[in-house]
C-alpha cells in the first residue's frame, strides 16, 4: 500500500486483514483523516500520535511567531516624529553633482521630520539649494525646507555649517540663536559653536523643543561636550524651557573620549541628561571601525517620556538600501542616527495623528499581504 504524503510519514505496516478503502474521490481532508485512524487502529502507533501531537505543537508556534511578525509591522509603520542627526561628510559642490549619491541622501532625510544635516561645505551656495529641490521632488506629499547657521570654523580654509531640514507641515521654527562663544574665562571653547534652532510641533507629546546640534572638533573633544553642558543651561534660561535635545556628531567614543576623561564632561556626569543612543552602538560605515560618535541627549524626565522607547538608533542606510560598503562611503562614513518622539492621540488632545504617505502605505500592505501569505501557507501545512 502507498501511504498518502504528509510532513512527516510513518513506516508503511502491512496488515492483511485490515486495509485502508481505497476510493480516489474522497476529499483530501478526509483520505488524511481517515489514514491517521487506520495507523493509530491497526497498529496503536505512539509514533503516529507523537507526530500529531507535533504538528499541532508546531502549528501553535507558528501562530504565535505570525502574531509577533505583524505586531513588529504594527509598530515598525506606528505613525511617530522622527528627529535625525547626519554628518554628510564634505558635503558640498563635488558630492551635490553625484546623482547615485544625491538620491540616496534624498531617500534617508525624507524619513524625518526634522533632520540636522552637519559637514555642510557648501562654499558656492548650490549644493544645499539643490538638496532641497530634490527632497521636494521625491516626496511631493511634503515640503521641506532648511535653516542654516553662518559658515563656522577657526580657519577660512576650514569651515562648515549647521542646517536644519525640516517639514512645514508637522513643525515649524520659532527661534534660532547663534551661540556667541564668549563664555569670561572659556572664549573660543568650539570650533564650530553650536546653532540653537527652537521647533513647534503641535502634534508631538512635547509640543514644542529646542535642538542644540554639536560637531566636536575629535582633538578637543572632552573640552567641547563639557562646554555643551554651559550651552544648554544658557538655553535654557534664554527661553525659559527644559524641552532641549542635544545632537550631533559628538566624537564620543574611541580615541577621541577616553573612558578616564568622561568624568570631566559634565554633560555625562549631571544628573537630569539621558544619553539616548547606548555606548558599543556603531554609528560607523566602514567595518573596520566601530565606535559611537553620533548621539542624542534629552535634557529632563519630561522630554524623555515624550521619547518613544528604544527608537533611538542609528539608520543602516547600506544594508536598507542594499549598497556596498564603497558605494555607502560615497554618501558618508557616518550613519545617521535618530529618535521617535510620540504623537498626540485624539482621545487625549483633539488632534489627530498625521497619517501616513502614500508610499508608507504600500509598503504596510505589502508587509501584511506577505504575512497573509506565508499565514496560510503554514496553516496548510500544519493542519492538526
Amino acid at each position: 500500500m502507498n501511504d498518502i504524503s504528509s510532513p512527516f510519514t510513518a513506516p508503511a505496516v502491512t496488515h492483511p486483514k485490515k486495509s485502508l478503502p481505497q476510493e480516489k474521490h474522497w476529499p483530501d481532508e478526509i483520505r488524511v483523516s481517515l489514514e491517521r485512524k487506520w495507523r493509530t487502529d491497526t497498529n496503536g502507533s505512539l509514533q503516529v500520535q507523537q507526530s500529531n501531537r507535533l504538528l499541532c505543537d508546531m502549528r501553535s508556534s507558528s501562530l504565535l511567531l505570525l502574531s509577533f511578525l505583524v505586531g513588529v509591522c504594527d509598530v515598525q509603520g506606528a505613525s511617530g516624529f522622527r528627529i535625525c542627526a547626519f554628518n554628510l561628510q564634505h558635503f558640498g559642490d563635488s558630492k551635490s553633482k553625484k546623482s547615485t549619491v544625491m538620491h540616496t541622501l534624498t531617500r534617508i532625510i525624507t524619513r524625518c521630520d526634522v533632520c540636522l544635516l552637519q559637514e555642510v561645505r557648501d562654499s558656492k551656495g548650490k549644493a544645499l539649494p539643490q538638496l532641497l529641490t530634490n527632497l521636494n521632488r521625491y516626496d511631493n506629499e511634503h515640503v521641506y525646507e532648511a535653516v542654516a547657521s553662518e559658515r563656522l570654523g577657526r580657519t577660512e580654509s576650514y569651515q562648515e555649517q549647521y542646517v536644519f531640514v525640516y517639514r512645514t507641515g508637522t513643525v515649524t521654527v520659532t527661534g534660532q540663536y547663534q551661540y556667541p562663544d564668549d563664555k569670561p574665562g572659556d572664549v573660543d571653547a568650539f570650533a564650530r559653536e553650536p546653532f540653537v534652532v527652537r521647533f513647534k510641533a503641535p502634534k508631538t507629546a512635547i509640543k514644542e523643543f529646542v535642538l542644540i546640534p554639536q560637531h566636536t572638533t575629535p582633538t578637543n573633544t572632552t573640552k567641547e561636550l563639557d562646554a555643551l553642558y554651559d550651552v544648554l543651561q544658557h538655553v535654557k534660561k534664554m527661553w525659559k524651557t527644559e524641552n532641549v535635545m542635544l545632537l550631533g556628531d559628538f566624537n564620543a567614543d574611541c580615541g577621541y573620549l577616553a573612558k578616564k576623561n568622561r568624568k570631566n564632561v559634565r554633560l555625562i556626569t549631571q544628573e537630569g541628561l539621558i544619553w539616548l543612543i547606548p555606548d558599543k552602538t556603531d554609528t560607523t560605515v566602514r567595518s573596520s571601525t566601530s565606535c559611537t560618535y553620533d548621539r542624542i541627549v534629552v535634557n529632563g524626565e519630561s522630554f524623555a517620556r515624550a521619547v518613544v522607547p528604544l527608537s533611538a538608533k542609528p539608520f543602516n542606510f547600506q544594508k536598507e538600501y542594499r549598497l556596498t560598503e564603497e558605494q555607502a562611503l560615497e554618501v558618508s562614513d557616518h550613519y545617521p542616527v535618530e529618535v521617535l518622539l510620540k504623537v498626540r492621540s485624539s482621545s487625549n488632545s483633539g488632534a489627530s495623528l498625521s497619517l501616513p504617505g502614500t508610499k508608507e502605505i504600500a509598503n504596510q500592505r505589502t508587509k501584511l499581504f506577505s504575512l497573509f501569505v506565508l499565514s496560510h501557507l503554514v496553516l496548510q501545512m500544519l493542519t492538526c
